[in-house]
């Protein structure tokens, strides 16, 4: 009988989790699905592989559901899935591994405090990633845990593509570019080889384009540059948060009188496409919209993405692929064109009937960069470090 691996991925409003069966060193999907909209109308659906609903429940109106009691509910679900058959292991994606996790780890409760001190690094992820671990560690003990880690990826990056401008000594106590998406990133490396040999070898650009975004600069599959930074905060333009941004107008929100906190509240959740536009941090709301504020967000979100490409083209020193990923990057062909038409000085040429399609590839046989949209798979990456990390 196969065993299983379980992957969570804890949200602020929302817990996910993927079941696969482990036999004979290969995964296999069974189901995943997740506990949404916690603290306002809660909700829970499991699927197949396939998408058909396997189990559903909702909660009325106004339920506040904390990430322990929908932890409970899914370990019931997942009780009942398993049907007498062992777990043997729970991985989870956790945002900041910091300077001291550059790999997977087994997690036990001193790992979680170390852990702990990463809260005010990635405010609107870690607390989240880690509460389903202390909830594990205290319910069920017996079960390993592994955490899998969004910096990690990055950790192969030069001391130069990490370094701030600030005296050295910050650099050595860890004030550096750490790079997040990893996992993301991991898994379109992964991949690229089946897809195109000379993208998974070359000098390609991985935009990852959702609610967060970044842009990876990968050479031979090993990431050499990230567009974000010591936080999720820097780079891209994103769904709420401003991307990068000149220290200088933090420096002049404190001395008018905002507190850190405000700031942070700013800059994390009120700023970015929602911010941008006033109308929805839901690149899908602002491409059905015809407002100015819609059209301007969307304006400013390409070309932030525009002279990242750029940076990142010159750090590489040329181009050979640019793939985009994730829930913008695979599904948004509007956003894919205008970002390729404003990349063409690199050497793209889009095909645009293959881009309504969705690709995978999406650029022209002609063209010498060539273009892909792949679909990236955060759980099945955790799912793998998992189950080489258990055995």
């Amino acid at each position: 009988m196969s065993r299983a691996i379980v992957v969570i991925n804890a949200g602020s409003s929302s817990l996910k989790f993927s079941l696969y069966a482990a036999q004979d060193g290969a995964l296999a999907l069974e189901q995943h699905g997740q506990v949404e909209a916690l603290s306002t109308a809660p909700a829970f659906v499991a699927r197949d592989e396939r998408g058909r609903a396997l189990a559903e429940r909702r909660w009325p109106a106004g339920t506040r559901l904390s990430h322990d009691e929908a932890a409970q509910h899914l370990a019931a679900h997942l009780g009942a899935a398993l049907d007498g058959r062992e777990i043997a292991g729970i991985g989870h994606r956790v945002v900041h591994g910091g300077l001291q996790f550059a790999q997977p780890v087994r997690v036990d409760r001193a790992v979680l405090a170390q852990l702990e001190q990463y809260v005010p690094l990635a405010p609107l992820h870690q607390p989240h990633n880690l509460a389903p671990i202390r909830w594990l560690l205290d319910n069920a003990p017996q079960v390993p845990q592994v955490a899998c880690f969004d910096t990690a990826f990055h950790r192969s990056n030069s001391d130069l593509a990490q370094m701030f401008g600030l005296p050295y000594p910050f650099f050595e106590r860890g004030v550096r570019r750490y790079g997040f998406h990893g996992l993301s990133y991991e898994y379109i490396a992964s991949v690229l080889p089946q897809v195109d040999a000379r993208a998974a070898a070359g000098r390609t650009l991985v935009l990852h384009l959702g609610n967060g975004a970044s842009i990876c600069a990968l050479q031979g599959g090993r990431s050499v540059a990230t567009s974000l930074g010591f936080t999720a905060l820097d780079g891209l333009l994103m769904g709420t948060r401003c991307g990068s941004l000149d220290p200088g107008v933090v420096l002049m929100l404190l001395d008018r009188g905002m507190s850190v906190r405000e700031v942070e509240h700013l800059l994390y959740s009120e700023s970015g496409l929602l911010g941008v536009s006033g109308v929805s941090s839901d690149m899908r709301a602002l491409l059905a919209s015809d407002t100015p504020g819609a059209r301007r967000a969307i304006d400013l979100y390409c070309h932030r993405i525009a002279r990242e490409i750029g940076s990142l083209a010159a750090v590489l020193g040329g181009l050979d692929a640019i793939v985009f990923t994730a829930g913008i990057g695979q599904h948004a062909a509007a956003i894919r064109a205008r970002v390729l038409a404003d990349a063409a000085w690199l050497g793209v040429a889009l095909d645009a009937a293959a881009n309504d399609r969705g690709g995978p590839r999406i650029s022209r046989d002609d063209s010498r960069v060539v273009a892909l949209a792949l679909p990236t798979d955060e759980e099945r990456m955790i799912a793998r470090h998992t189950q080489a990390l258990i055995g």
